[in-house]
């Protein structure tokens, strides 16, 4: 099993401000998960900027109508779900991530059953099971396939009454 953690200065708030990152020539499929997490914490700020940094993502086959009112109902007044794949959250800190940012993606032993297909795993500081995130070679890059990174977490503690 292999694991590989990608540290960030700081988060991407465009297609540009993404694609400027070393890890968006998307060569490796560890990279494509971890720039899906960056992208994904944008939606809050900027619903748009994230689904342009998720369709650059997705390569030739951008989000579906559906694929973006997925997002909308996973993400509306949820920003913290996919802040709590940094490393260093937790319930009790709100999913406040320390800096630099910090990530650890990693495979499995059923990772590369399919060919040309990569399952990698992320983990959640407010679930108690790896999440997933599939993606899919084309020549030389790797692009998102299938995120399942948004089911929902352990509420922040300014959230939660009963914390």
């Amino acid at each position: 099993m292999e694991s590989k953690t990608f540290t960030f200065d700081s988060l991407p708030k465009s297609v540009d401000e993404l694609k400027a990152l070393p890890e968006s020539a998307l060569t490796d499929p560890f990279e494509a998960a971890a720039l899906t997490v960056l992208a994904l914490c944008e939606y809050e700020e900027n619903a748009a900027a994230c689904i342009d940094m998720l369709n650059l993502l997705k390569g030739p086959q951008p989000l579906s109508p559906f694929e973006v009112q997925f997002l909308r109902d996973r993400l509306v007044g949820k920003s913290y779900v996919p802040r709590s794949y940094f490393n260093g959250t937790s319930p009790q800190n709100n999913y406040e991530p320390p800096r630099p940012y910090s990530l650890t993606v990693f495979d499995g032993p059923y990772s590369y059953q399919d060919q040309g297909y990569a399952m990698l795993y992320l983990r959640s500081s407010g679930a108690d099971s790896q999440r997933q995130i599939k993606l899919r070679a084309k020549g030389d890059q790797w692009f998102l396939w299938e995120n399942y990174l948004l089911p929902d977490i352990r509420k922040p503690a300014g959230l939660d009454p009963w914390a």
